[in-house]
């Protein structure tokens, strides 16, 4: 993990066109200067880490694209993306999310930042506060919830009465994303980020892939292994997404 706290960049944020989505960043460390910018920012601000199937959903979800297309900021998670954004000329480092938001975590912690957390089964999420608490020191989680829940206007209450200036969002894509949408006008400023199935990891519920792996981008290759039945989700959604990447025509 690579943690950057007290050396602030302030490199201008690259941004490049990928099938009429804009994807943000150079490194994972211009990523996160970028992200600690908006955090102290004055607004709500989106974080999306994108991956081919969110690509996949918003072919046929025309309000999804849109939230994506409005989002602050989208980084590229997905080898998948890595490898897009390589064919259209662009040397992009990858951002997996489950790292990004936890140095973010520890940036709270170290700066004073307090933080939420929404998402997972009511054991996962709090084992992984249980988690979080032990090895980050100073961190400030002023409020949590599983993501089993009917009403989001409960949700973003507590938010409001709250404040954390992090929100992290484990409630699955496209779900998550609509939620931190749907949150921009209502809730005092901060940074939200959906996350996936971070939570599982930080708990302990879900192992990452061995450092080898991550190193070379080959964690989804890992955790296919380790679960066959992805196989069929991966396959051939990645060689189509690929194929339309090569064929599809940016606009100018």
């Amino acid at each position: 993990m690579i943690v950057i706290f007290d050396i602030y960049i302030y490199n201008i944020l690259m941004s490049y066109k990928l099938m009429g989505i804009k994807i943000d960043g150079e490194s994972f460390i211009c990523s996160l200067d970028h992200a600690f910018n908006l955090i102290n920012d004055d607004k709500v601000s989106q974080v999306v880490t994108i991956n081919p199937e969110m690509y996949a959903q918003a072919e046929t979800d025309i309000e999804f694209k849109k939230v994506l297309q409005k989002a602050e900021m989208i980084v590229p998670d997905g080898i998948g993306i890595k490898i897009a954004l390589k064919i259209k000329g662009h040397d992009v480092e990858r951002v997996p999310g489950v790292d990004f938001a936890r140095t973010l975590i520890d940036w709270c912690a170290k700066n004073n930042k307090p933080i939420a957390i929404i998402g997972a089964k009511e054991e996962v999420i709090n084992k992984a506060v249980e988690n979080l608490k032990k090895e980050v020191e100073n961190l400030n989680i002023v409020y949590y919830h599983n993501g089993y829940f009917d009403d989001n206007n409960e949700i973003y209450e507590k938010l409001k009465e709250s404040a954390p200036r992090l929100v992290l969002v484990a409630l699955g894509s496209p779900k998550q994303e609509f939620f931190i949408y749907n949150a921009k006008n209502i809730l005092p400023p901060c940074l939200m980020i959906g996350i996936g199935g971070s939570l599982d990891v930080w708990s302990g519920t879900v192992r990452r892939a061995p450092k080898i792996f991550q190193n070379l981008g080959l964690e989804w290759l890992y955790r296919t292994i380790c679960q066959p039945e992805r196989f069929k989700r991966i396959f051939p959604s990645i060689p189509k997404f690929l194929w339309k990447v090569i064929t599809y025509k940016e606009d100018k």
